[in-house]
């Protein structure tokens, strides 16, 4: 068990668009309110913690100054024994306070105007889906200058060719794209929203004019013709349910056949049977055909076009789509919600998260790369970086530089630039290198690429002593540090001097219970089963079925279809006797009842051994025989269809009330709640409603009738040790923190400044 309040980092960098960056001076020294050995704290820091306390959210932790003063001074007193027990000096530690660090810095690190204009411009687009095409003409990023001139004169060229209707966009993109997967679509990606192509690409789609074609625009990939085809308001989000059926790339002409029948049949069972019961039995999804297919939202762009067409034309929750036929074979689709698109304060701290991570954290990083060359004493040594320059050969542009130590003593550990006074050697320089390199495209310059790489490397050293003069350049900064590194040491002092030992003394917690008996009692309490529904006949079944147990549910395994006189499994049964031992093994309250049968024409053996190899097969994949229900009808029970005679069928079973609830409800006859449990009087309103005494009643509650069944009537009594033990240990641990703080208080001196604390109280 553990307490945590790193939560408060996410809720930090979500807000920190409101905090200001600028450096303040030093303030004078703050008078002391407050003394813990040889450690002080000034009347500023306990009141910025009592005014972030006061206001806090959670307003039960409001309170007086004087009571706050003793809550702050039991916290310092826990930090400070966990500092001299040498807490703070551990690796642990060390490495957990740099990853909050490094999480907490990037705020203090970015340009919060630039940042804000680029989240309110993607909410902006959020509102809008593009339709868009385009040529793609691929070159390196670090391409020779004579490669990507020839490249964007490719573009201009046929940009100009279609402009002139020498040939249509849609040809040119067919023949002429790099893109593999757009080109026999003639260039067409479909509709996409923000986020989802690179900046520069998304900002040309955004802006140009429908039906022109851009100038060429360049990213990472190469130069873009882009034709933007249309524009529609944003369709939001959707969440549904699907069931797949999988036609798989080689089928046959009757294996496709096998699969649209498979779908057409899973339809037609729509009209009659729970959508969760279909999905089951016909669904080729495993990760969702046990959920009721039930999938992620997803807004435009996620998702393939013919399965986003359908489901974003669905209207209303619960709605279903005839089949449809995607890349991955027929589709029904199920409504369960759809959303639009939230407000600008709901999505603002996702967008500011995206617009840092995606493409547009270059521009976001240039920035400050860009004011950090301004502001920084920097100093490159250009004869040393040309020497270095001279040992990265070709083999960079296949990811495979090596380098000798020690090097030419011409520039072993030779200063190669100087950020602040700290000089970053030539050594440095090659191992950043040796460690980020990685094989390069066709075409790449190599001085172009190792300029890359110097310049990367600079950067990074550049951000690195911006980011470790954080505490010295932002007093908001160096505060906050603070406040997590005594977190974190307070949470390893509670873990070690209460939580660890509370929950492991048992012989404390035996004792403590021994001694506050009195303090754990229960009162008097009805046993009692509750069936509650505004329908009578559901009602009624509920009766009907909780008076036997197990429970009989409306979920079944697929049936094992035999050839005449065969007792054989082939690999199709062996599957879907390991799907039913599957759910026995997800499902403890499960059991499963395995019936044989035969037809006219086979001896009494051929049922029996189906089913002694059917159970045989269920114990070989780890299920209990007390968990199956044995059942051969041999040649009794006969239906019209005579192959379907030859076969084993699985009935699933429940010792769950609330398994039985979920049968009921999808009998699709209203709504059914089943509860059972000890109630004290005051504790449900249905018990209440009832007369307190064993036996079973029907009563209503407004529109509600219940069925009640009170097993019991227990008297009140004193709780165990085990029924106790929850709260015991709870209590415990207060006892064991109140002992700690006299201890803490006794081995530290505490002074408190009366004067600062009748001033802050006026």
């Amino acid at each position: 068990m553990k307490y945590r309040f790193w939560g408060f980092i996410g809720v930090f960098i979500s807000i920190w668009g409101c905090k200001t960056s600028k450096p303040a001076p030093q303030a004078p020294p703050e008078p002391v309110i407050l003394s813990i050995g040889d450690r002080k704290f000034t009347t500023d820091e306990f009141f910025q913690s009592f005014t972030k306390n006061q206001f806090s959210d959670d307003t039960s932790k409001s309170t007086n100054i004087r009571e706050y003063l003793q809550l702050y001074t039991n916290l310092k007193l826990k930090v400070i024994a966990a500092q001299s027990a040498g807490k703070d000096t551990t690796a642990e530690f060390r490495e957990e306070m740099a990853s909050f660090r490094k999480q907490l810095a990037q705020p203090y690190l970015y340009d919060k105007v630039f940042v804000e204009n680029l989240v309110a411009e993607a909410y902006e687009r959020l509102k809008q889906e593009v339709s868009a095409s385009h040529i793609l003409f691929p070159v390196s990023p670090d391409a020779s200058p004579e490669d990507t001139l020839s490249a964007y004169r490719a573009a201009i060229a046929l940009r100009s060719r279609i402009i002139q209707q020498e040939i249509t966009f849609e040809d040119a993109a067919t023949r002429f794209s790099k893109d593999a997967l757009s080109s026999p679509k003639g260039g067409n990606l479909g509709y996409f929203t923000v986020f989802q192509t690179v900046y520069p690409f998304e900002n040309a789609a955004y802006s140009a004019p429908i039906g022109k074609i851009t100038d060429p625009v360049r990213t990472g990939a190469g130069y873009h013709l882009i034709k933007v085809n249309d524009r529609r308001s944003s369709r939001g989000k959707v969440q549904v349910a699907h069931i797949l059926v999988r036609i798989s790339s080689n089928a046959t002409s009757e294996g496709k056949a096998a699969a649209k029948a498979k779908i057409e049949k899973a339809h037609s069972l729509l009209q009659q049977e729970a959508w969760e019961v279909v999905c089951r039995d016909y669904s080729d999804e495993p990760t969702t055909k046990d959920n009721g297919g039930i999938l992620h939202e997803f807004g435009t762009g996620a998702m393939t076009p013919a399965f986003e067409e359908v489901a974003f034309s669905l209207k209303r929750v619960g709605d279903i789509s005839p089949p449809f036929l995607s890349n991955y074979g027929w589709h029904i689709v199920k409504l369960i919600n759809r959303k639009p698109i939230e407000s600008f304060t709901e999505l603002a701290p996702q967008l500011r998260q995206k617009v840092t991570t995606d493409s547009r954290g270059e521009l976001i990083r240039e920035a400050l790369i860009t004011k950090l060359r301004a502001s920084s004493k920097m100093t490159e040594i250009a004869p040393i970086k040309a020497a270095a320059m001279a040992q990265l050969d070709t083999s960079l542009l296949r990811g495979k530089w090596k380098f000798k130590t020690p090097l030419n003593a011409s520039i072993e550990n030779k200063t190669l630039v100087q950020i602040e006074n700290q000089p970053y050697s030539v050594n440095h320089f090659f191992e950043y290198v040796y460690n980020r390199q990685q094989p390069t495209p066709a075409g790449t310059s190599l001085p172009l690429l190792a300029e890359r790489y110097f310049r990367q490397f600079v950067n990074q050293k550049l951000v690195e002593t911006e980011e470790a003069n954080l505490e010295k350049k932002y007093p908001e900064f160096r505060a906050l540090m603070t406040e997590m590194r005594d977190g974190v040491l307070y949470t390893q002092a509670m873990e070690a001097n209460v939580l660890e030992r509370s929950l492991t003394d048992s012989l404390g917690q035996k004792q403590y219970w021994e001694q506050n008996k009195a303090n754990y009692r229960y009162p008097e309490r009805a046993f009692a089963t509750l069936a509650v529904s505004e329908s009578d006949s559901l009602l009624k079944r509920a009766h009907e079925a909780l008076a036997s147990k197990p429970y009989q549910l409306r979920r079944k395994g697929t049936d094992l279809l035999f050839p005449s006189k065969s007792t054989v499994l082939s690999v199709k049964h062996r599957e879907a006797l390991f799907e039913v031992a599957l759910t026995l093994l997800n499902n403890e309250n499960y059991s499963v009842e395995v019936s044989a049968y035969g037809d006219a024409d086979e001896p009494d053996s051929v049922s029996t051994m189906r089913l002694h190899n059917a159970i045989k097969a269920l114990t070989n994949n780890s299920v209990s025989l007390t968990r199956i229900i044995e059942k051969d009808y041999g040649k009794f029970k006969p239906v019209a269809n005579a192959s379907r005679n030859r076969r084993v069928s699985f009935q699933y079973f429940s010792t769950s009330k609330k398994d039985l609830e979920k049968a009921l409800n999808a009998l699709k006859l209203g709504n059914i709640l089943i509860t059972e449990g000890a109630f004290a009087k005051g504790a449900n309103r249905f018990v209440d409603a009832a007369r307190w005494e064993v036996g079973e009643q029907l009563v209503s509650v407004n529109k509600e009738k219940v069925w009640v069944s009170i097993a019991k009537i227990e008297p009140a009594r004193l709780k165990t040790f085990t029924e106790a033990r929850g709260a015991v240990i709870n209590d415990y641990q207060k006892q064991l923190e109140r002992n700690w703080l006299m201890q803490l208080r006794q081995k530290f001196a505490v002074q408190i400044n009366e004067e600062e604390l009748r001033n802050l109280a006026k």
